[in-house]
């Protein structure tokens, strides 16, 4: 293995050449992406994040969209899921409404997601992860914390230079551009990932850490949302700094279990190690209406389409869930969840359905929705799923109805058998695929 030579000089990230001395270029290609930093070979721990993803997967199918603005989103009605960063420069936003979207960013192509699409790159971009090291922990289908600690004598090199050789391999081969944070802790390395976008490659060290964080606002810190950062500023604190000269004690007292986390964080102690496996907390579809809606005749179908869909992949993972949890959006934008506990857990769209249906009796009152979702959690495997039910005597029949149902739509598709409550009711009772939550 070459021998690493003054971390501060550190290495090309187009070419790999180590560099001999400082300077902005480097002395073999001319590139100004050079990679220098005092513990550049001294850390091991990184954050892969794929940049503004779902844009960029849709550019590099459309080459013809590479100077456009480009929103991922679902119509006017929805909101964006991503922007590639030219419609971000107008102030274009994820979770951004999309009519607002479209405010600052007329001359946006909008583009509705195609998740099977981006799924399926994201799993070759986590293939590419885990020839690199078998501690890949996935936060999302792009993006993901990798430990590299001791694979300096499988690849030739030390992490950071693995990490600059994946990235240019990941655009080289797949065709998009991700972005490395690279640090001691998960909250550093998911800090510096977010430093230089796109195509970033930032290095926080520990030596620096406290004084880095000193001049952050609270909100860079896991956790601290719109409502806490306001609680925080309501008590005169802006900066992490701030934090930093505060005791445990007081933090804790303060804010509970939250202040421990204010109180290390801060300091950017982090203790949590990557895990290889990360399991699903719940799975659940859900849809943005067109047009806001309102009475349980409007809902229900697109209700029952949703409790296919998460009942689908819950088949397909040989999963089921004790709690079926339903969510809706008012048009105000209030969200209200209800859940309710099963005796046994189910994986039958049947099943999810009458329960969410039910919960959505109570739900339609005459307010007006703009979003409607259903959901399982409490997961486990589906060996003890949806035993027979001696009190209702029908459910068996239903369950062998859905099973034949399976069949036939495994074999010509989704829509090829329909139920009374989603057949003929337009486009809103099948809403677009949505990614399972985790």
């Amino acid at each position: 293995m070459q021998p690493a030579n003054d971390p501060t000089s550190g290495f090309c990230r187009d070419c790999l050449a180590r560099q001999q001395r400082a300077g902005r270029r480097c002395e073999r290609c001319g590139s100004p992406r050079r990679a220098a930093h005092p513990e550049l070979y001294a850390l091991s721990l990184a954050h892969i994040d794929c940049d503004a993803f779902y844009a960029s997967v849709e550019k590099r199918d459309r080459p013809e969209l590479r100077d456009r603005p480009v929103i991922i989103g679902g119509g006017r009605r929805g909101v964006v899921s991503t922007a590639c960063y030219i419609a971000r420069i107008s102030g274009v936003r994820s979770a951004m409404p999309m009519f607002k979207a479209l405010e600052a960013c007329p001359d946006a192509v909008v583009i509705k997601p195609d998740m099977e699409k981006y799924v399926r790159v994201g799993r070759e971009v986590r293939t590419m992860m885990q020839a690199l090291t078998p501690l890949v922990e996935p936060i999302s289908i792009d993006e993901a914390f990798l430990d590299l600690s001791g694979t300096e004598r499988l690849h030739g090199m030390p992490p950071a230079e693995t990490l600059a050789r994946f990235s240019r391999q990941v655009e080289t081969d797949i065709g998009n551009t991700v972005s490395v944070g690279l640090s001691y802790c998960k909250f550093l390395a998911k800090v510096a990932s977010d430093i230089d976008k796109p195509r970033g490659f930032s290095v926080i060290g520990e030596a620096e850490a406290v004084s880095f964080l000193k001049d952050q606002p609270v909100t860079l810190i896991w956790g601290v949302g719109k409502a806490f950062a306001a609680t925080l500023q309501g008590d005169g604190i802006r900066a992490i700094g701030q934090l930093q000269t505060m005791e445990l004690a007081d933090l804790m007292r303060r804010y509970g279990s939250m202040g421990s986390r204010l109180y290390h964080l801060a300091r950017g102690q982090d203790e949590r190690t990557v895990h290889v496996e990360r399991e699903a907390k719940s799975v659940s579809a859900e849809t943005t209406f067109n047009e806001d809606l309102s009475t349980a005749a409007d809902l229900a179908p697109i209700l029952r389409a949703l409790s296919e869909k998460v009942s689908a992949r819950l088949k397909k993972s040989g999963i089921a869930g004790r709690t079926v949890v339903l969510k809706l959006k008012s048009a105000d934008f209030r969200i209200r969840t209800r859940n309710r506990q099963l005796a046994d857990p189910t994986r039958l769209a049947d099943k999810i359905f009458s329960i969410g249906r039910e919960m959505l009796a109570k739900e339609t009152t005459g307010v007006r929705y703009r979003l409607i979702g259903i959901g399982v959690s409490d997961l486990t495997d589906d060996g003890k799923a949806d035993p027979p039910d001696l009190v209702d005597v029908q459910a068996a029949k239903r369950a062998r109805a859905e099973v034949a149902v399976d069949a036939l739509r495994g074999k010509f598709g989704r829509l090829a058998v329909e139920t009374g409550y989603t057949f003929g009711k337009g486009r809103n009772a099948h809403p677009p695929e949505t990614p399972d939550d985790e």
